[in-house]
């Protein structure tokens, strides 16, 4: 009796196809966690942006209304200002002062979240179901909110938008800011 050693052909095929299974599950769990990471290191920045921001509406709370209010900027529809002071060697107004921190605001925007956008605005309905929302609805008696977001992806590579816009990714409700 002679036996044979080796492996069959349909035995080496099976082999292959099982590892080409678990090389592309493992290339997609890897585009993932890139993303994952992306969409964690956009939110981080978001919100540091934001509090931030309400620091120096906080500081220059004469202006929420006339100035800060109404602030709506899209990286995409519009680039990033060149850096500048308004004030050059004399004394900023508050006016001079919240118009040179949203041309900063646009600065920091443009570079943190290169798809992003920022508004600010008065709301009291910052949330549709479990989701933000850009729309504002301009209440006399709301928050003024500091809304951040960015065009993000569906984990099926799809755009993740709400009614053809992206969705804001952070909103910051500023208490203690009066209309």
């Amino acid at each position: 009796m002679h036996t044979r050693q080796g492996f069959t052909l349909l035995e080496v095929l099976v082999a292959l196809v099982v590892l080409a299974l678990g090389v592309l599950g493992a290339g997609a769990m890897q585009l993932t966690a890139q993303r994952v990471r992306q969409e964690s290191q956009w939110l981080s920045s978001a919100s540091r942006i934001a509090a931030d921001f309400a620091g120096r509406v906080r500081a220059n709370a004469a202006q929420a209304d006339a100035v800060y209010a109404g602030f709506d900027y899209d990286v995409l529809r519009e680039p990033a200002p060149d850096p500048s002071f308004a004030c050059g060697p004399s004394p900023c107004d508050s006016a001079q002062l919240a118009h040179a921190d949203l041309v900063e605001l646009k600065q920091q925007v443009a570079q943190a979240l290169p798809s992003g956008r920022v508004r600010i605005c008065r709301d009291r309905h910052m949330w549709l179901g479990r989701r933000l929302r850009w729309p504002c609805d301009g209440g006399a008696d709301a928050p003024l909110v500091i809304k951040i977001g960015w065009r993000g992806r569906l984990p099926d590579g799809r755009a993740d938008t709400d009614g053809g816009e992206y969705v804001p990714g952070v909103a910051l409700a500023m208490a203690g800011l009066a209309p």
